[in-house]
């Protein structure tokens, strides 16, 4: 050919409307088009390559994108592959079924048809097939000449790549063509394609032909990972497996002999060399530096996979399947095939993957047949050779296996009904998998056998055990070896007979999650036991008034203590009972002698709650003492047979005891399985899979043993001296009273003791006595976590001032954490403390490292402007300089610490008298300050040098310098210049740098030149006369000097310059200065620089301004002083993906939501208020200068970028972590680069070094991998979704990142459309989305919970031997990615007895400062992450997984069930549960706090309300949960206690606060109701009791958040210092935080409690909103009616009827301490809402609010009505969690209802009316009133319905008539019978709880009364309750909106946290209501 081809630039392709007409002369696509059939003008524009149908997409998209990419260049080219693409369409879908299918190809046919006459004239070859040959040829061409280069420009690659891709198309159709046209070409397409090498698709590694020469693969482990995979020598003939070719690898051996997926292997194989590379290179090399053959590192690998399958064997005692041969390089062979058939078993396992020990099952038959295969072993049954039982077609692992497994899931998932059923009557993910964790798996058989009750899903009791079942137990009967079975091939195959048993619903496994507050108990009943018994202890100690502990061994005293026992052996009577209770739906999983077992534990139960209390009774002070013959503190020791019981009864807990201090022994016991220790543990909990083995070492014992001994001593000494010791005289005195006369009519007259007084005085301390323990942990959490923290210089630097104090320790800091260290190095690194090491000229081996310092700093800088935290000034001000002086040591500091330094100099020189020596000590005092004085000095000489050219001004400039040194040499400075002329020299060199600045800044005219030169000249000879003149004592030695030598000059024309012309003026052609200066970016550089230390003030040492710049630069720098690892060269470091889920959120704001203003304020507008000195960075960055500018510049992309950045959304986050690869480029780089490349810089490489930027690429590639599962990428695709393309911009603009997403798309089988789903991974190829791997999914993965179902279906894609979760709220930084390489190096280093298998990280909330909400919200997160898990990680040793952002150890966790639980609404918090199940597989959690990532939170009330209802939710599902009862069981004591205080222990406790306060104000109305009270007051002269003051008190700790502020405030004092920390406390109460604790404490309890109870626990999503809005009233009424608003009124009715009857005897100064906190909650409860509800006293938005509530109450529900628009569909929303509960919870809900009628009870007795009648005849009139009123109510809802549409002046006449008739009868009563005004009151407070309890029961029992007129009585009666409750709530609100100043208070304590930072939160409130 004559002519080139040239590979076209990509296009971007614009997305086109499809018209829609009917399909025509479709039934033979197969002709050639010859002629168009109606003539239309040829259209180029591109055919929309992207929105196909999803049926077709993955096999035309290709063709369709090549036909646009080569059009312009080659039309008939497009049109043939637009052709082809057609043909495949209608081989796929030939009737067009599919969705979307008919309307695509009746598009796709007019194209063709319009553009082939256009195509046919435009085409260079006579035929098509020529045509096509020739463009190949072409683009083949161009590939083989640039193919071989791997250190391509991005553009040149870009090329190559769209070269591949174009001859990879263009194969595929000119094979089909020259194949004969046909549909048998179409349907042969996959192997065409196969055949085609020129591109493809890869994700990290090349291993096609066309990319061997990338830089990746020459890394020499690739190369011997590869060489590993790629031995097949030995393998089985690939005949036997229908294949006609060599395997190319292990893994296509494996697929052929498996059945697996091409995407699987594909996916697997890159997954597989790139970990045995990466363990490859940090195996050590002992000569040379190229890999070894792999053994060690496939070893390595081995260990880790296949660690849990190991032990899965040895727990069911059966022997492993992992058979290695002799020979070593066999044996590598065999190993790399086990470990590649793992890896294909779990990438292909779907939701599987939630159960590693179904994994374990499948990997054990399955490696039985690898072995047989791989040795040609015979099958002891068949005679024949061993294949696998489910080989053959590519997708036969998945129907056979994966397939029949998932559908079990599936349809026991479906039996959840979203959440609503009971969990006892479903089997989850744990109850499917821990059916593996018994030998009755193996019944199952292999092939499986899908008849095995397994597989029923049918909820059935009826049916029988299959026989073959009995054939099982009676092969284990026969004792059957190991070897025996295997050969068995697992059992064979089945009977017909054993198939056709009909099989039965297994149930669950092992334990049944039942919703009941007994699980607490069941699951720590040890600390339940310790608690009582010890309050029993107490209580006898008081009542003997023990002073000292050991007076407790008096002999009678001790004998009382002693019956604790019996106590003890009721609990564990109830404790049996409870298991048998909670296990039996358990039970046909459940072992024969784990039943047996229960039974014998309920036995002895039995037996010695019977024994102990018979001994007791008849030993009582009945023992045998023998008196000691020393006087010794015992002094006698006695005996009885009660305490011989007692001995006996102790004996198990005695072993306990001795095991708890021998850990490693205890440790030992439980995970062996030798038949001896399996029995010695029989007696103790199941003998489980997990749970075993968890013990720590014996330092770690002894700490947190230590901490819980320290919390409970000083617990029980408060309990005792303030709780229990000052109730037992009151006790004594209530008992002795004798009542008589109650005030109401008393129902239990006779009992003695006055018992319900004492129930009422006990109940309150008893419950604090339950719930302080969490206070006491809480202040030595502070205490020892503050400790911790200081020991670990946190908060080393805290303040700027304290940056720019110990700045110059930071290079050797860095060097000593950050850089790798050589062997050399190790022994003087590890003797560094706070890191000693000389400034300025460092070492010889810290020389290079000052260099990599600047390097870093400067990056981090920059990442800050790139970011517009600082100005281009602060950039300037806070660089470093690079030059070659860095290299020797010598470092010039950042201007910013060098501010005012100079002047101060100047200062201090002008006015000083004495010597030199005293002047030089007191500059050097200042090292910034000498390093600034020298600086301008060589920066002075450096420029004058340059700048004076003319050789008399180069010797005067060299005479004053030479003066100068002499001077400084003798100690003379002072004596030769006068120092107060230097004000006026610093002034005249300033003038001078400017000249300079301005000269260089542009390209200068001519004549503006000489107008500079001339100023430039002026100068200098001011400075030269300034120096000579006024300061130098000897000036005229210069002129002298110059004399002497220019006499012996014979040039008379230059001896006469001395004269004429003057100094530095220019004569002649000859120039005397050199200016302009040379273009040089370093000298310009430096001069800027020189004019920054001249000029720059004292408002440089606040730089940067911006708080978050500060914040990262003071925790960056406090890092480099903690402890953390050794940073290893990047090559050496361990590999790690990052996993981002994203479901639906924001990827970037769009330009419409920025400026639209339809729920609130713009969100531009939003930001420019909130962050105003970030927005002006920008606009200088952008060079404009403001945002109408912006518009006009075209820059809306960067606008949109600017404000995603600032808010919530997948941007930022993928920004942030991209950072990670980022640093270890640049590391990389540092790790490689010389001296010459540093200096060039790192920004430069891609440009000047093509080679070693290939190099970082493919350094990053392997070490670094982000994927975000996008799950609805692809319906958003399909649909046009901006979202999409928003996806695709960001793979985009970061080439590295990684998108998977699951296909749903419909498959044409026999005609009919068919849902099949993939899971896809995809990556940006030169603008558009290309397809990497594609594996088919059994179903639907969306199983369970979302999210985890989200991580699970991505995280096959992921790579590395870490794996960190990071949420879609999150942010990275640079600096902190320059640390996670040694973050890494964690999992190296062993943490007590294992290595860590989780690091925690800490996060920065950095929504904190948007509002006061968000600033709490912060700081209470804060405590949490900091000082809470510090504490947690260690001493504790319980720290759990709370969510992102912590690194997992990823193939520990891959073969262990994955880094979350899915199981749907068991596992709501979904992350918490990867905690457990780590600890519970013998795990290891730490906790780093060198790192931090950032972390967005709500930040309003609702939202914040919204998550904190998802937590306690979660908690309440924890509870229940087999993971907590295990850990709960399986920990020792004290872990245990720690286990519980901090996971459902805090939710608890809160819980049991709150309904301590009930207890509390419940007693107190018995009391004064009935009268007690008044007696009690009269006769035992019983006043205020001091123990119910500290209970009270102890419940205000935690309900005003005490609980979380005392570690917040410790924390902040760490970080920021104690007197900020005070501030902020102080601040945060000025602005209601008290408020927002105690709302947020009634929040947790009613989720926490209503979840336990009823369930009803859902995912709510809070919704990131960047915007401050306004909530209207029903909204909050809709939330916050029944969680809060009940329960305040109620309180706030028992403290006004205690009011209103308590006796005068108690001061109301004593009334108000006492009920202070509870007046405070109740009010909270109710106004908190309103309080923090922007503009919520604004009368025009109250008004709105008003209407608004009024259209929602009166509205009318239905079907398809939501809950926001009507009453009626709310309030049947907010009993849904009723529907599902169970009878029991049913009548526990009517019982706490029964509570509303003591108030009818006791206060008809106390009416006027009733003249002090205590008959019980008062309380049935009572009711008759009742009775009546609600007949008046159902009247009048009656003739509302009746007559209020058509008759409404009827209907008024009506409510007149009511109306006046209710009068009559209160008139006529208190005429009669002395009806008072309070008795009108005290009716109200009666019956209003009444009618409130009747609504609760008619809830409760609703099943049975919906549908009656009594149910429709109780939805007025609801609606009129909720309409009056709304009114009281709104009056107030609308009061204090008529006064100006309560809207203007309530904007200053909202957001004063935004007026401390300046910004203008009033504005923006103002921009809402300007709509």
């Amino acid at each position: 050919m004559s002519h080139e081809i040239v590979p076209v630039d990509p296009i971007d392709v614009p997305s086109t409307s499809y018209s829609r007409p009917v399909l025509g002369r479709e039934d033979s696509p197969e002709r050639r088009f010859t002629r168009s059939l109606t003539f239309r003008e040829h259209v180029s524009e591109p055919f929309d390559s992207e929105r196909l149908p999803a049926t077709l997409a993955s096999e035309i998209q290709r063709f369709l994108r090549i036909a646009n990419l080569v059009e312009s260049e080659e039309p008939r080219i497009a049109y043939l592959c637009r052709f082809h693409a057609f043909e495949i369409a209608h081989h796929l879908d030939r009737n067009s079924t599919g969705r979307g299918v008919r309307q695509f190809k009746t598009s796709l046919l007019q194209r063709l048809e319009q553009d082939e006459e256009f195509t046919v004239r435009r085409r260079k070859e006579k035929s098509d097939v020529r045509e096509l040959k020739r463009v190949y040829h072409a683009y083949k061409e161009y590939i083989i000449r640039h193919g071989a280069a791997f250190n391509l420009y991005p553009s040149q690659r870009e090329k190559l790549i769209n070269a591949r891709r174009i001859a990879s198309v263009l194969y595929e159709v000119l094979k089909t063509v020259t194949s004969g046209a046909g549909p048998q070409a179409i349907a042969d397409r996959d192997s065409i394609r196969a055949k085609s090498e020129f591109y493809v698709p890869y994700n990290i590694l090349p291993l096609d032909r066309g990319g061997v020469h990338q830089a990746i693969m020459h890394l020499p482990e690739i190369k011997a990972a590869i060489a590993i995979v790629r031995n097949t020598r030995g393998l089985p003939p690939p005949e036997e497996f229908q294949r006609h070719q060599p395997f190319v690898d292990l893994f296509e051996f494996l697929q052929y002999a498996f059945g697996f997926q091409n995407g699987n292997v594909a996916n697997q194989r890159e997954h597989m060399i790139l970990l045995l590379s990466n363990t490859i290179i940090r195996q050590p090399q002992k000569q040379s530096s190229a890999p070894k053959s792999g053994d060690e590192a496939v070893d390595a690998l081995m260990k880790k996979f296949f660690k849990n399958y190991t032990n899965w064997c040895k727990f069911l005692g059966r022997k492993n399947n992992i058979r290695l041969p002799y020979v070593k390089q066999e044996a590598l062979q065999y190993k790399t095939l086990y470990i590649g058939l793992y890896l294909l078993i779990w990438g292909e396992a779907s939701n599987l993957r939630f159960m590693p020990e179904c994994l374990c099952y499948i990997f054990h038959q399955m490696a039985y047949e690898l072995h047989g295969v791989l040795t040609s072993d015979v099958s002891m049954i068949t005679g024949e050779k061993v294949e696998p039982a489910y080989g053959g077609g590519h997708e036969s692992f998945l129907e056979n296996v994966v397939t029949p497994i998932y559908r079990v899931i599936e349809k026991e998932a479906e039996k959840n009904k979203n959440g609503t059923a009971d969990h006892s009557t479903w089997r989850n993910y744990d109850d499917l998998n821990e059916f593996f964790w018994s030998l009755e798996c193996f019944e199952i058989g292999w092939p499986m056998c899908l008849d095995h009750d397994f597989f029923c899903v049918e909820s059935s009791d009826t049916r029988k055990p299959g026989r073959w079942r009995g054939m099982f137990r009676f092969r284990k009967q026969t004792k059957k070896t190991d070897e025996e079975m295997e050969d068995d091939e697992e059992f064979g195959e089945l009977t017909e007979e054993q198939i056709k048993s009909s099989p039965r619903w297994l149930g669950k496994t092992n334990f049944v999650e039942t919703r009941s507050f007994w699980q607490i108990f069941r699951s720590f009943d040890r600390m339940w036991t310790f608690f009582v018994l010890s309050l029993q202890v107490l209580i006898i100690m008081a009542c003997h008034d023990v002073g000292s502990p050991l007076e407790m061994f008096n002999a009678n005293i001790f004998e009382d203590v002693m019956s604790i026992f019996i106590t003890s052996a009721i609990i564990k009577l109830i404790k049996g009972i409870l298991d048998i209770i909670f296990k039996w739906k358990a039970r046909n999983t459940m072992p024969i002698n784990e039943k047996k077992k229960q039974m014998v534990k309920l036995g002895f139960a039995a037996m010695w709650t019977i024994i102990l209390p018979v001994l007791y009774s008849h030993s009582r002070r009945k023992y045998i003492c023998y008196f000691t013959n020393y006087k010794t503190w015992l002094g006698e020791f006695c005996f009885s047979p009660y305490m011989v019981g007692v001995t006996i009864y102790l004996t198990g807990s005695a072993i306990e005891l001795v095991l708890f201090f021998v850990p490693a022994i205890s440790k030992y016991i439980e995970t062996s399985n030798h038949c001896i220790f399996k029995t010695l543990s029989w007696w103790g909990e199941p003998r489980l899979y997990v749970g075993r083995g968890m013990q720590e070492t014996q330092l770690s014992q002894l700490k947190y043993t230590f901490f819980w001994f320290l919390v409970l001593l000083t617990k029980f000494a408060f309990s005792y001296a303030f709780e229990i010791k000052p109730l037992i005289e009151p006790t004594r005195l209530i008992m002795k009273v004798g009542v008589r006369n109650y005030e109401w009519h008393e129902l239990f007259p006779e009992v003695k003791s006055n018992a319900a007084a004492i129930v009422a005085v006990w109940a309150p301390i008893m419950v604090v006595y339950f719930m302080d323990t969490q206070i006491w942990y809480s202040v030595f959490c502070t205490i020892f976590g503050g400790l911790y923290g200081v020991l670990h210089h946190l908060g080393e630097i805290r303040t700027l001032g304290m940056l720019r104090g110990r700045f110059h320790t930071l290079p050797s800091a860095f060097n000593a954490s950050l850089i790798p260290h050589s062997t050399k190095d190790e022994k003087r690194r590890k003797q560094r403390g706070f890191f000693p090491f000389n400034l300025g000229r460092g070492s010889d081996g810290q020389k290079n490292s000052m260099a990599k310092f600047v390097l870093v700093w400067n990056q981090v800088i920059n990442s800050f402007r790139a970011e517009d935290l600082i100005s281009n000034k602060e950039l300037d001000l806070m660089t470093m300089p690079m030059s070659s002086e860095v290299l020797s040591g010598i470092i010039r500091w950042p201007i910013f610490l060098l501010a005012n330094k100079f002047s101060t100099a100047l200062s201090i020189a002008k006015d000083f008298v004495g010597k030199d020596e005293v002047l030089y000590r007191r500059i050097q005092k200042d090292e910034y300050m000498y390093y600034a004085v020298k600086e301008c000095y060589e920066s002075l000489k450096y420029i004058l040098q340059i700048l004076v050219v003319g050789d008399l001004e180069k010797r005067v400039i060299s005479g004053i310098i030479n003066e100068i040194e002499e001077s400084i040499r003798q100690s003379s400075l002072l004596e030769e210049f006068k120092m107060k002329e230097l004000p006026a020299l610093h002034g005249k060199c300033i003038e001078l740098v400017q000249l300079l600045v301005e000269g260089s800044e542009e390209h200068l005219q001519t004549e503006k030149i000489e107008e500079q030169h001339s100023k430039l000249v002026k100068a200098l000879q001011d400075i030269f006369e300034l120096v000579t003149n006024d300061m130098m004592v000897h000036g005229d030695r210069i002129l002298d000097l110059l004399e002497s030598r220019e006499g012996s000059e014979e040039n008379t024309e230059f001896f006469m310059r001395v004269i004429e012309p003057q100094l530095f003026e220019s004569y002649g052609e000859r120039r005397c200065i050199h200016f302009p200066l040379p273009d040089s970016a370093s000298l310009s550089e430096q001069i800027q620089r020189f004019l920054l230390l001249l000029t720059v003030r004292d408002s440089a040492m606040d730089i940067p301004e911006n708080l978050d710049a500060r914040r990262r630069i003071s925790f960056f720098a406090t890092s480099l002083f903690m402890d953390m690892p050794d940073a290893p060269k990047v090559r050496n470091m361990m590999s790690f993906s990052v996993l981002t889920p994203h479901f639906q959120e924001d990827i970037n704001f769009s330009t419409k939501e920025l400026h639209s203003t339809k729920s609130s304020v713009s969100i531009i507008f939003y930001m420019q208020k909130i962050f105003p000195d970030e927005w002006k960075n920008f606009l200088e960055r952008m060079g404009c200068e403001n945002l109408d500018a912006l518009k006009r510049e075209g820059k809306e992309e960067e606008l949109r970028n600017w404000a995603s950045f600032r808010g919530q959304t997948l941007s930022r986050t993928v920004r942030g972590m991209m950072y990670c690869r980022e640093a270890l480029k640049l590391q990389a780089f540092l790790d490689m680069a010389d001296d010459e490349d540093i200096l060039e810089g790192y920004d430069d490489v891609e440009r000047s070094n093509r080679p070693l930027a290939a190099q970082l690429d493919a350094l990053a590639d392997m070490k670094f991998t982000y994927l975000v599962s996008c799950q609805m990428f692809g319906a958003q695709k399909s649909a046009g979704d901006p979202h999409a393309q928003d996806i695709l911009d960001l793979m985009i603009k970061y080439p590295s990142l990684r998108v998977a997403y699951v296909e749903e798309r419909e498959e044409i089988v026999s005609d009919v459309p068919k849902k099949v789903y993939y899971s896809i991974l995809v990556k940006a190829v030169n603008g558009f989305d290309q397809e990497i791997y594609r594996i088919k999914l059994p179903g639907p993965p969306n199983i369970g919970e979302g999210k985890p179902e989200n991580q699970n279906h991505a995280i096959v894609f992921t790579r590395g031997e870490a794996l960190q979760t990071i949420d879609m709220n999150q942010d990275n930084y640079l600096e902190e990615a320059f640390k996670m390489r040694n973050l890494l190096q964690e999992f190296l280093r062993n943490r007590g007895r294992r290595p860590p298998t989780i690091l925690g990280l800490r996060e920065h909330i950095f929504t904190g400062s948007v509002s006061s909400l968000a600033w709490f919200m912060s700081y209470q997160e804060t405590s949490f992450v900091t000082i809470g898990q510090r504490l947690l990680a260690n001493p504790l040793r319980v720290r759990f997984h709370y969510g992102h952002p912590d690194v997992f150890d990823r193939i520990f966790h891959i073969t262990r069930g994955g880094i979350s639980k899915a199981s749907r609404t068991i596992n709501l918090s979904e992350d918490v549960f990867a905690g457990y199940n780590t600890t519970l597989r013998r795990g290891c959690i730490t906790y780093n706090e060198y790192l931090q990532v950032g972390k967005g939170r709500d930040v309003g009330l609702n939202q914040i309300s919204k998550f904190e209802a998802k937590v306690a939710n979660g908690n309440s599902e924890q509870t229940i949960s087999r993971d907590i009862y295990r850990l709960g069981q399986r920990f020792d004591f004290f872990r245990m206690l720690s286990c519980y205080f901090t996971t459902i222990g805090f939710y608890f406790s809160s819980l049991i606060s709150v309904i301590g306060i009930y207890i509390y104000l419940y007693g107190q109305l018995y009391l004064v109701l009935s009268g007690l009270q008044k007696t009690l007051i009269l006769e035992a002269k019983l006043k205020n009791i001091k123990s119910l003051e500290t209970a009270l008190a102890s419940q205000s700790f935690i309900q005003l958040g005490l609980l979380t502020g005392l570690p917040m405030v410790m924390e902040i004092g760490l970080e920021k210092g104690f007197l900020i920390a005070f501030q902020d406390f102080i601040l945060m109460q000025l602005q209601l935080a008290a408020f927002f604790f105690t709302f947020s404490l009634g929040t947790k309890t009613h989720y926490f409690g209503r979840t336990i109870l009823h369930g009803g626990a859902k995912y709510r999503p809070t919704g990131r909103k960047v915007v401050v809005f306004h909530a209207n009233f029903s909204e909050n009424y809709r939330l916050y009616s029944r969680s809060h608003f009940i329960k305040g009124f109620e309180i706030i009715i028992l403290l006004v009827v205690y009011e209103l009857f308590k006796h005068t005897s108690q001061s109301n100064m004593a009334y108000s301490f006492i009920t202070f906190s509870v007046w405070f909650m109740s009010l909270t409860w109710l106004c908190a809402p309103f309080l923090f509800n922007p503009s919520g006293f604004t009368w025009e938005i109250i008004v709105g609010d008003w209407r608004d509530w009024n259209r929602w109450i009166k509205e009318q529900g239905g079907i398809g009505i939501q809950q926001d628009k009507s009453w009626q569909s709310w309030w049947n929303d907010e009993q849904a969690h009723l529907r599902g509960s169970g009878v029991g919870a049913r009548c526990l809900e009517i019982i706490l209802s029964l509570r509303f009628f003591v108030y009818q009870y006791g206060l008809v007795y106390h009416l006027d009316i009733t003249q002090s009648n205590t008959n019980l005849i008062v309380y049935a009139l009572s009711w008759v009133v009742i009775l009546a009123t609600f007949l008046t109510v159902k009247a009048v809802d009656l003739g509302r319905q009746l007559f209020s549409t058509r008759k409404h002046l009827v209907f008024r006449f009506f409510k007149v008539f009511v109306f006046v008739s209710i009068l009559t009868v209160i008139i006529t009563l208190s005429n009669i019978c002395h009806l008072s005004i309070k008795d009108l009151i005290v009716s109200c407070l009666a019956f209003l709880p009444t009618g409130w309890g009747l609504i609760l029961i008619a809830q409760a029992v609703r099943p049975k009364i919906e549908g009656t007129s009594l149910w429709e009585f109780t939805q007025v009666l609801a609606r009129a309750y909720d309409y009056g409750m709304g009114v009281v709530l709104f009056a107030p609100m609308a009061i204090l909106a008529w006064l100006p100043i309560i809207s203007a208070f309530q904007t200053r304590f909202l957001f004063n946290e935004a007026f401390n930072r300046r910004l203008q939160i009033q504005p923006i409130l103002a921009g809402k209501k300007k709509k």
